[in-house]
Parts: C-alpha cells; structure tokens; sequence
C-alpha cells in the first residue's frame, strides 16, 4: 500500500513539474489564465474596448494574480537585443484596455519570444506615448502617403502591405 501510494506521489510531482515548464515555456506569470485569444483553449474571446480612445484589442493572455491582471502577447519572432518599440505599445495598449475594462491598472505585461522573456513596466510615460500614437494615428490616418518609419529590410520583408509600398527597403 506504501509502495502504490509513493508511487502516485511520484507520478504527481512528475505531472506539476511538466506542468510548470509548459507554463514558463509559454512566459505566462503565475496565476490564473482569465483571457485567452487562442482557438486550442476553446472559443476566442471578444476583443477588449475602449470607447474613449475608440481603442481595442485581443491581448493573447490575460493573467490573474491575487487583485492584479497582467496581459501577456507572445510572439514568434526572435529578439536580438531587445523588444521592439511596436510590441512595447501593443502591450501597453492590451494594459490600457485592461485598466479601462477591468478598473485594474496593470503594473507591467509581459512580452514572450521563443529565446526571451520581458517584464514590461506599464508606467504613466509609457501611458502617455501610446495616447499620443493613438492620436497621432488618428489624425494622419486620412492622409494617403505615410512614410516610413524604419530602416530594417527585415521588417520590410515581412510586411502585409510590401508588394504595393513604394518604400519598401
């Protein structure tokens, strides 16, 4: 009877060890996964929205620890040095969308790449720049030549709109 029961602990602690690796694999913090825009856990849900900055979005993980709900994106793409600027303002946005629909101010998101993981801060400057981009979006959505706005080949290369751009690197 020892020996079955030791047995099921074994195997137990076996299950919660993998089960820790997937979720670090995944860069979920801990906590309880509230939001999940992804078809293997079931049903998508509906996008997030903000009314007041006609903002919203699908962040890929909501995460609830204790009061606080943290948005987790993660990407596919690999970082060399650090996260790119446009991945830093879609989390700050998916945090902007959980305070405005949660009443929960999230004090950072977290960025996954298959070779990193980053905790990133969601202070009221980076605040304050995702609502002056949204802004400044706005405002030049209407105009029919928008430069570019970087010098990577790669992102170019990777573009949905590259076979029309005529500044495609």
């Amino acid at each position: 009877m020892a020996l079955i029961a030791l047995t099921f602990l074994l195997i137990g602690i076996i299950l919660l060890w993998r089960a820790n690796q997937q979720r670090h694999a995944t860069g979920l913090p801990g906590g309880q996964v509230i939001y999940a825009d992804t078809r293997k856990w079931g049903p998508v849900e509906e996008p997030l929205y903000d009314a007041k900055l006609e903002l919203s979005g699908r962040p890929d993980y909501l995460v609830q620890d204790g009061k606080m709900v943290i948005p987790v994106e993660v990407k596919s793409s690999r970082v060399t040095d650090a996260p790119y600027d446009s991945h830093i303002f879609q989390l700050a946005a998916y945090c902007y969308l959980v305070n405005s629909s949660y009443g929960i101010r999230p004090s950072h998101g977290i960025l996954n790449y298959p070779n990193r993981t980053y905790r990133i801060d969601y202070t009221p400057k980076l605040e304050a720049e995702l609502i002056d981009l949204v802004v400044e979006m706005r405002t030049k959505g209407h105009l029919r030549k928008i430069n570019r706005s970087h010098d990577s080949a790669r992102r170019c290369d990777h573009c949905g709109y590259r076979s029309t751009c005529d500044q495609r690197l």
